[in-house]
């Protein structure tokens, strides 16, 4: 295979093909496929299952042998027969959106060589670029062993849909998605999503709200008081595992809080405005491999006469869940606050030196012409959970596309990436030579 000569002529097909791959971008970015698990149509709600449906039509519309599971997920093999070396994992599913949006959140704009809308980065633009890295190397006529593409419903609320998926379908040996960054993301933090409360009573302040999603750095923050004047704090999103690309709106608040009350006092010295990492409460850790670690205080409210919050971490590969909990236990009990839950993931590794890596690496490396490198980062993939995956794209670390904020996007160039590096990687872990 003359590897110089197949990117060529993928990029060429891209080329001409580009007003088509738009036009799919813009039918699949209109659905507001939002997931909701409390819907009456299951199990993630109308949106959900609509974008599904057109994802298991494209497959179908490309010769796949398709398969929907329940609307949890839908898959296509490249061909009838024999196991899929190679899968392939996107998701159809998005985050709400807010009011802060310059374009309208569920329709592509173009602007100046951008593409706004509510996926575009975060997974339907790359979603898209899968479909057509198949299309593409299905036209050219390569010989292919067969490989698979997973669509899935409910990423962004848990990953329950792979879940599912799993029960009914093994993974093939080599798993990739893009639902990470280039060039390679081998190493994903573990994770922890905690939530806490204590009962609440203020001679000044009668409510506080501020943040919507333990995942996501708060942009705003209304406090309320008894003489029924309201302040509001805003900050600017970001995405829970990047605090040092947001200004937090609740830290804010508790920045400038000059009161005596006991609870946000507590709060205020646990959490500086301004400190990512954790360093107040007796953390701070990093590593090597995975760098420094993450802490955000993401959600504070009153509710139901108490005060609560929600805390994101992302915490280095040398570290355990258990061992990070013990110091936000030990700090917020010591603040007045009892835990209410806790979710966790351990981290995520695979060996730069495997074959499949090395591969993509050689990939990007053709594609991009630079020099190829694994990186770590502390938001959590798709392939999380999965044994040997990594992520393999859709963003490069430089960039900053407003994931899960205001204007999401992605430029048209790094779409054109996505687009050559899905169909150069099908070809070389697929060539059937």
């Amino acid at each position: 295979m003359d590897k110089a000569k197949l990117a060529a002529d993928l990029a060429a097909y891209f080329e001409k093909n580009m007003d088509a791959i738009l036009a799919d971008l813009a039918e699949i970015i209109a659905i507001e496929s939002i997931a909701d698990e409390n819907s009456a149509v299951k199990p993630f709600g109308e949106g959900s299952a609509k974008a599904l449906a057109w994802g298991e039509a494209k497959l179908g519309e490309l010769g796949m042998v398709t398969k929907n599971f329940d609307n949890y997920a839908v898959r296509g093999d490249f061909k009838a027969e024999g196991a899929p070396v190679l899968g392939i994992l996107a998701h159809l599913d998005t985050v709400p959106v807010s009011s802060g949006w310059s374009y309208p959140p569920f329709e592509l704009t173009v602007d100046n060589d951008v593409l706004y809308g509510r996926g575009t980065i975060d997974d339907k633009g790359p979603a898209v670029a899968v479909l057509w890295a198949v299309k593409a190397v299905k036209e050219l006529g390569l010989p292919l062993k067969n490989f698979r593409v997973i669509f899935g419903g409910n990423e962004e609320n848990g990953c329950t849909d792979m879940a599912y998926y799993k029960s009914y379908e093994a993974f093939p040996p080599m798993v990739f998605t893009p639902d990470g960054s280039f060039p390679v993301l081998n190493c994903e933090k573990g994770l922890l999503h905690i939530t806490f409360s204590a009962p609440f009573e203020d001679s000044t302040i009668s409510s506080v709200k501020g943040g919507m999603a333990l995942n996501a750095i708060p942009d705003r923050c209304e406090v309320r008081y008894s003489d029924e004047t309201s302040n509001v704090f805003v900050g600017t999103s970001a995405h829970g595992s990047r605090p040092e690309n947001g200004v937090n709106a609740v830290t804010m608040f508790l920045d400038e809080y000059k009161g005596e009350n006991a609870l946000l006092c507590g709060l205020k010295k646990l959490f500086p405005h301004g400190e990512c990492a954790g360093e107040s409460m007796g953390m701070g850790f990093e590593d090597k491999v995975s760098g420094k670690m993450t802490c955000a205080l993401t959600v504070l409210k009153t509710e139901g006469g108490k005060l609560c919050g929600g805390i994101d971490i992302r915490f280095p590969i040398d570290r355990t869940s258990a061992e990070i909990m013990g110091y936000v236990k030990t700090a917020l009990e010591n603040a007045g606050f009892a835990i209410d839950s806790c979710e966790s993931m351990e981290p995520h590794y695979v060996d730069e030196n495997s074959d499949f890596v090395r591969t993509l690496l050689s990939v990007y490396e053709r594609v991009k012409g630079e020099k190829g490198y694994c990186i770590a980062e502390g938001g959590v993939t798709y392939v999380h959970d999965t044994e040997g995956a990594v992520a393999f794209g859709a963003e490069f670390p430089w960039e900053e596309n407003n994931m899960h904020g205001d204007d999401e996007h992605i430029s048209l160039e790094t779409f054109r990436m996505n687009l050559n590096m899905y169909a150069n990687a099908i070809a070389e872990l697929c060539m059937d030579e």
